[in-house]
């Protein structure tokens, strides 16, 4: 009996995570200009990783992501970077961005307003939304081989 109800609250949740929307924002990018989430989204789906400049596994994730995008950018996903840096690192994040070589666009989550929006606390935390920025896929942290989890949720998604 433990067990079932275990299960059915572990079910619940993981729907209720499912049917959560990301807002539209208006954030500040790496080149101080005011960018709307929705005007730069996917046509299809739309990657949004959460991201710090002191986070050694967010490093790790950001050359697999720029590979990502690299192979669906021309099949209507967008990968969009956000990153979470407070007010006494933020100004790295040009420098940061530079280094790894981001290809993607960066957006400023300064005051992590969207991540706490989604109770989001884990960095690197990886969500993949639909064309309407209904949350499809989340995944927290980050090690080696993790890339080939969340290509096949993009393609998982893609086929539906």
């Amino acid at each position: 009996m433990k067990k079932i109800f275990t299960t059915i609250i572990v079910v619940c949740a993981f729907a209720t995570v499912q049917a959560q929307t990301i807002k539209n924002y208006t954030l500040q990018n790496i080149e101080n200009q005011r960018v709307n989430l929705h005007d730069i989204k996917g046509d299809k789906l739309t990657v949004i990783d959460f991201w710090t400049t002191w986070c050694r596994p967010c490093k790790k994730a950001i050359p697999q992501l720029n590979k990502i995008y690299k192979q669906y950018k021309g099949k209507g996903v967008q990968v969009i970077g956000l990153n979470s840096d407070g007010p006494r690192t933020v100004a790295k994040v040009p420098t940061v961005s530079k280094g790894l070589q981001i290809q993607y666009p960066i957006l400023i989550d300064m005051n992590s307003e969207i991540m706490n929006a989604h109770n989001f606390s884990t960095f690197p935390t990886l969500v993949i939304v639909d064309e309407t920025f209904k949350i499809k896929y989340i995944h927290e942290g980050f090690v080696p081989g993790d890339e080939e989890e969340i290509i096949s949720a993009i393609e998982k998604q893609l086929t539906k």
